[in-house]
């Protein structure tokens, strides 16, 4: 089989030489399942796959030290540490290629506001991924009598909402099996589109209007207001300002597509949050994807009724 190692090897060309050549020497398979690579200062390098972090070289580790952070830094954002950091707001800084780099330290808080980090301690780089398949076979299902009927995509933590999400949007905004329409997706932690110098860094369709780093609610509206979009995307419905804000567009005539955490359709029903949004009919079809070793499986089903 032929292992797709092209984006772990992208993320790799983030750290310094000897780092890069120790990951170099994982099997393809694994270098395919990587999802996460993991620097600590005074740890080992670490790698995790299939939410499993095991140590590089051997088992044994390869030694981080604090100079190191600052250089994967340094390279990943083609700036200086202080003035990356400076950058910094949310605990992350998305590069080129899409790859999302995680950071902790040593917080520098200003009237009750964290305005910079200093002394770095940890880097996770999470690996940007693309599956153009994803949506292949949920699309006609959510996509009907040529007409794109409100979705809400449900799964637990880390089983692939992002990923069939960002497909979805790409098949809807170039028109890839249906009718193309504008999306307005509202990026607000950069995981969809992945911006970077005002271009996506993942393919999410030639009709899409990207609102990045803007909380959900906020983005949104400035998305239905300001770009006359036909359908609105956005990643984990966690709020009730991203509730409001979903219903207002449902209300606009404006369909909808979003994720939130659940395992089932009974789950989502049981919490506060989402029994209010089913409540309001804004999503008329729900699609659960659970997780097979590597493979995903997707079931779509109508919204439940509120109890």
């Amino acid at each position: 089989m032929e292992w797709d190692t092209g984006r772990f090897e992208q993320a790799a060309e983030l750290l310094p030489r000897e780092m890069r050549y120790a990951l170099m020497r994982l099997t393809a398979e694994e270098m395919a399942a990587a999802e996460e690579i993991r620097l600590r200062a005074g740890r080992g390098l670490s790698v995790v796959c299939g939410g499993e972090e095991r140590f590089v070289v051997n088992g044994q580790g390869l030694s981080v030290y604090p100079g190191d952070l600052d250089m994967v830094l340094q390279l990943a954002t083609q700036a200086s540490a202080h003035t990356a950091l400076e950058r910094v707001r949310g605990g992350f800084v998305t590069v080129r290629g899409g790859h999302r780099i995680g950071i902790c330290g040593t917080a520098v808080v200003r009237d009750g506001v964290i305005a910079n980090l200093d002394r770095l301690s940890s880097l996770s780089i999470r690996i940007a991924r693309e599956v153009r398949s994803a949506a292949a076979m949920v699309l006609p299902e959510i996509h009907r009598g040529g007409v794109f009927e409100s979705t809400l995509l449900i799964s637990p933590p880390g089983v692939g909402k992002t990923t069939l999400l960002r497909d979805i949007i790409r098949r809807l905004s170039s028109g890839e099996g249906c009718a193309p329409v504008r999306v307005g997706l509202a990026d607000e932690r950069g995981e969809v589109a992945a911006m970077y110098d005002g271009q996506p860094q993942m393919e999410v369709g030639p009709r899409t209007d990207v609102m990045d780093a803007c909380p959900k609610a906020e983005g949104l509206l400035m998305l239905l207001r300001g770009m006359n979009p036909q359908v609105l995307a956005a990643d984990e419905i966690t709020a009730p300002a991203d509730c409001g804000a979903l219903e207002m567009a449902a209300n606009c005539g404006v369909k909808l597509l979003a994720t939130a955490h659940a395992a089932t359709a009974e789950e989502l029903a049981r919490r506060p949050l989402y029994r209010a949004l089913l409540a309001q009919r804004v999503f008329k079809r729900l699609v659960v994807i659970r997780a097979e070793g590597r493979d995903r499986v997707y079931t779509v089903e109508p919204v439940p009724e509120p109890e």
